[in-house]
């Protein structure tokens, strides 16, 4: 194991360490650094793995990246930001709870890139405090792709109780998948998330969860695998209920770029939309 990556773990267990004595709030300062990564070059083997576990098809005939993999090149970036000291909200705990993506053209896997990630903003939550994490990718100098976040931290908030959300009708039923429990263990060896809430019983016990939950980000890329995203595109996507896995799942889309996953007793996983993008 290199330096850098004991030195990655080393922040990530200070993050961990730290988050029970964190006192989230909307108004709580937070890093305003921008951390940026150069010559960054794809590895073959990791996004075969990636593909193959996600369910897009691998060495696909223009060799370019799916539309979600530039987030697993900057999820260390921002899990360094999240785990430092003057983060104001706790590493353990927080939720995934939305992602908006996009591409502005093809990715090649041969191409080198410019990664940057930054905490835009924290925002009051009805069930606690929301930070939005950018990523953003950029080849040649231009902006290529970028992301925006947003990740929950519970606490008692003051605010009056908000009426549950209104879940849509479902979608017509595309497909139905059963998920093997090993789905958090691989997602996790390609993606380099490895949450001990995805990977065992065990492990996800002690957060709660009486068995592993998929994560959100698997969620959202097998929907695009199933959908199909080609060239310029924007993605949007909320992560509503975890997974449990093993379990079952249906896959629903309207033809029009809104997508679902549903579980048992039409319980909404995710809800999420893709259009391409126009100009």
């Amino acid at each position: 194991m290199g330096v850098g990556v004991r030195g990655e773990l080393l922040h990530l267990a200070g993050g961990v360490l730290r988050s029970p004595f964190k006192r989230p709030c909307p108004e709580a300062e937070f890093p305003r650094e921008r951390l940026v990564l150069d010559g960054v070059r794809v590895g073959h083997r990791r996004l075969v793995a990636y593909e193959r576990v996600c369910g897009f098809p691998t060495g696909s005939a223009d060799g370019a990246l799916p539309v979600t993999y530039p987030h697993v090149l900057g999820f260390p970036l921002a899990m360094r930001l999240m785990s430092d000291a003057d983060f104001p909200l706790p590493l353990l705990g927080l939720v995934h709870t939305s992602i908006g993506i996009t591409r502005y053209t093809s990715l090649p896997a041969s191409g080198e890139y410019e990664l940057a990630v930054r905490i835009e903003q924290l925002a009051p939550h009805r069930r606690g405090t929301e930070a939005t994490v950018v990523t953003g990718m950029r080849a040649g100098g231009e902006v290529v792709w970028e992301s925006r976040s947003t990740y929950l931290a519970r606490h008692r908030t003051d605010g009056a109780a908000e009426p549950p959300e209104k879940r849509p009708a479902p979608l017509p039923v595309v497909d139905s998948w059963r998920l093997a429990g090993d789905v958090g263990r691989r997602y996790g060896a390609a993606s380099g998330d490895r949450n001990p809430i995805h990977l065992y019983p065990l492990t996800a016990r002690l957060f709660g969860f009486r068995r592993p939950i998929a994560h959100g980000m698997w969620t959202v890329a097998r929907c695009l695998a199933a959908h199909g995203t080609n060239g310029s595109a924007t993605v949007r996507a909320r992560f509503l209920a975890p997974v449990l896995l093993p379990g079952t799942v249906t896959f629903g889309a309207d033809g029009a770029g809104r997508f679902e996953l549903r579980g048992a007793g039409g319980r909404v996983h995710l809800l999420g939309e893709v259009r391409a993008l126009s100009g």
